[in-house]
């Protein structure tokens, strides 16, 4: 399931159901509604809220680039293309569209 995020201030941001769906959460938004709104006066809340979990995303990850390789490992970790995608990479085109929204006073809203 793809989720699209809409607002008249900012291009559409597209997303597979699950990412999305842990976004949401995040916003404090009903993650299994196929679709919703965050209105202008929700938006500052929204938007410390992602800000706040792509910070602390961003920590755990500088914590396991400086923590020691485990030697029993056959494989390192993938890289490029195989390598994982995460929550600050993914939440940070919604999070511009949030802020976008908020000086333009208006709402996003999404639809699956």
């Amino acid at each position: 399931m793809v989720v699209t995020f809409k607002s008249r201030a900012a291009a559409d941001v597209i997303m597979l159901g699950d990412h999305a769906h842990a976004l949401l959460r995040i916003l404090g938004k009903d993650a299994d509604a196929r679709q919703g709104i965050l209105t202008a006066e929700q938006l500052p809340d929204a938007i410390a809220a992602l800000q706040a979990a792509i910070e602390a995303d961003r920590e755990r990850d500088r914590q396991r680039q400086n923590e020691p390789e485990d030697e029993n490992e056959d494989e390192p970790p993938p890289t490029g293309i195989g390598a994982a995608v995460s929550l600050h990479q993914r939440g940070w085109p919604l999070l511009e569209m949030l802020r976008q929204s908020l000086d333009a006073d208006k709402p996003v809203t999404w639809e699956s």
